[in-house]
């Protein structure tokens, strides 16, 4: 048990206080960075397995091809489209996997996004998970970044942080850590979307999978962080 949960500091509480020394420490992230929500959309599949500067490329590729659009990428064909992402890495499968994804906003709802997005969120969700190739991190980004639906984003960013501060076990299943958090915070968009693009932020500057900066870093001194430091000598 941390210190705070021993003087009877609730978990909303400390989970708050993140995002508070964050937003202190950082600002608004203006996330996600698109002209659209279907640019959203395909960043979101675009960005499995893979760093956002390689995605950054295939959008750009897209744009100037003028295929940010869903009625322009449903009629490109597959192996050109797959030529346009390579960038982005497993450029196949992922050009599938868009693929896969217009055939379902075009059959569910005729190619509108509008419509789409006026479906109820949790069902929406279900849809979504089913389309092959979207797990629940991407079908996440998809429905609070382009929706503007109320579901917290969980990465491997989440995992590490929140894990090395003793608040979730790092092998918890994605239900179980997103569960924790749309319990402890107000069910607001606003307030998950930037909350997970300033732990992305924190990973990256800080929060390294490899020798992280613990000292420098705005979380460092809450619950974890003697332990951390210890074991990164």
């Amino acid at each position: 048990m941390s210190d705070r949960k021993a003087q009877g500091v609730s978990e909303t509480a400390i989970v708050l206080e993140i995002y508070d020394r964050l937003y202190a420490a950082f600002g608004p992230q203006n996330w996600w960075p698109a002209d659209s929500p279907f640019e959203v959309i395909v960043g979101a599949v675009l960005t499995q397995n893979t760093a956002w500067t390689n995605v950054e490329k295939a959008i750009a590729r897209l744009r100037e091809n003028e295929l940010l659009d869903t009625e322009a990428m449903m009629q490109v064909p597959e192996e050109r489209l797959a030529e346009l992402i390579r960038s982005s890495g497993y450029y196949r499968l992922k050009a599938q996997r868009l693929k896969a994804v217009l055939r379902f906003i075009f059959q569910s709802y005729n190619g509108r996004l509008d419509q789409m997005f006026k479906t109820e969120g949790s069902v929406l969700r279900q849809k979504l998970l089913s389309i092959k190739g979207l797990g629940p991190e991407t079908v996440d980004s998809i429905l609070l970044y382009a929706g503007a639906f109320p579901f917290f984003v969980v990465d491997a960013y989440t995992r590490r942080i929140f894990s090395r501060h003793e608040m979730i076990n790092e092998k918890q299943s994605y239900h179980e850590i997103q569960n924790y958090f749309m319990t402890g915070l107000s069910n607001k968009t606003r307030l998950f979307n930037e909350y997970h693009a300033l732990i992305v932020r924190t990973a990256k500057s800080y929060c390294h999978k490899i020798l992280p900066d613990c000292v420098s870093c705005p979380l460092g001194t809450l619950p974890g962080f003697e332990k951390q430091i210890r074991e990164t000598k």
